[in-house]
């Protein structure tokens, strides 16, 4: 399907107009920032009902215990908007915070110790999370403390906001390849011992695999688990939830999958998808307000499986 042509003065307005607001944000001090998070969170909760139901929904199949309570459920969709809200300002003042001396005061590493050892292993490193607490402080923070990985991430369509998100995401040394695009690229990394990371937590249609997400079959992409076989890749599941605030967050590793641990079973990839995923849910389940619940993450369902004839 052909691409809708650009509107370039369009493309180059809204350009303008987010450099401006990413400037005024970074020249104000923190707290006035944080409050016009807070002040934006209350504006997205207001202003877009179709996000907020979908979110809604999602949280009641997630937690049927709370399907009986609208008033806690609305509660955790306005703290979701918050969380949202304050990541996009947070991660706008990491330039000015974040550097090799003082990252400590914002970042914990000590809970990613379990990465370490596939890090610095030759062999190659799938680095999965999902949509969930910060994911973009830990490619910036690996690559500040020196570490180089490679990041899967989807190409924005306004050319000049893809620049300059794409400037901010490798200026510490994280490099990023685009997600339709670097298949040839992403390969020869895994094939050289390479770490890639990517977000592992989207609707993969109905040729997906499905496998249980909040006790729900949602559909996944295969792709991580046939990449971890093919590459010997071992895959390291975290997250990064805010712990405190203002501005503090760990790095977590939930899980250390080895593929070497699922050789020759039929149902490798089915396998380690469930594990993966499983993973995610646990971190889901301690912060439920820094996941991504706007998404349509059970979109798709299995086919219903035909019922047998009855017999003549």
């Amino acid at each position: 399907m052909a691409r809708k042509p650009r509107n370039p003065l369009l493309d180059r307005a809204i350009y303008c107009l987010v450099r401006a607001v990413v400037c005024f944000l970074q020249a104000v001090p923190p707290a006035v920032a944080f409050a016009l998070a807070d002040l934006l969170a209350r504006a997205a909760y207001r202003l877009n009902p179709r996000h907020r139901a979908v979110a809604a929904d999602n949280l009641r199949h997630a937690f049927p215990e709370l399907a009986a309570h609208p008033a806690r459920i609305d509660r955790l969709v306005r703290r979701t908007y918050r969380h949202f809200a304050l990541v996009v300002v947070e991660s706008l003042l990491f330039p000015r915070k974040l550097h090799v001396v003082s990252w400590r005061k914002y970042v914990s590493t000590y809970p990613m110790a379990r990465m370490i050892g596939p890090f610095l292993a030759r062999r190659a490193t799938l680095i999965v999370t999902g949509h969930f607490g910060n994911w973009e402080t830990a490619g910036y923070m690996i690559g500040l403390i020196g570490m180089r990985t490679h990041a899967v991430a989807r190409v924005l369509d306004n050319p000049h906001l893809e620049r300059f998100l794409k400037h901010f995401r490798q200026r510490t040394g994280q490099a990023v390849i685009a997600k339709k695009d670097d298949f040839g690229r992403l390969t020869a990394i895994l094939g050289a011992g390479g770490k890639v990371a990517m977000l592992a937590d989207q609707d993969a249609g109905p040729r997906g695999v499905f496998v249980d997400f909040f006790g729900r079959p949602a559909s996944t992409h295969k792709a991580v688990a046939l990449m971890a076989l093919e590459y010997d890749a071992v895959l390291t599941v975290f997250g990064v939830p805010r712990v405190r605030e203002p501005m503090f967050y760990e790095i977590v590793c939930e899980d250390v999958i080895d593929p070497r641990d699922y050789a020759g079973r039929p149902d490798a990839v089915r396998a380690i998808t469930e594990r993966y995923t499983a993973a995610i849910e646990r971190m889901v389940r301690r912060h439920p307000e820094q996941y991504f619940w706007f998404h349509r993450r059970w979109k798709h369902q299995p086919a219903a499986r035909a019922k047998p004839a009855r017999a003549a």
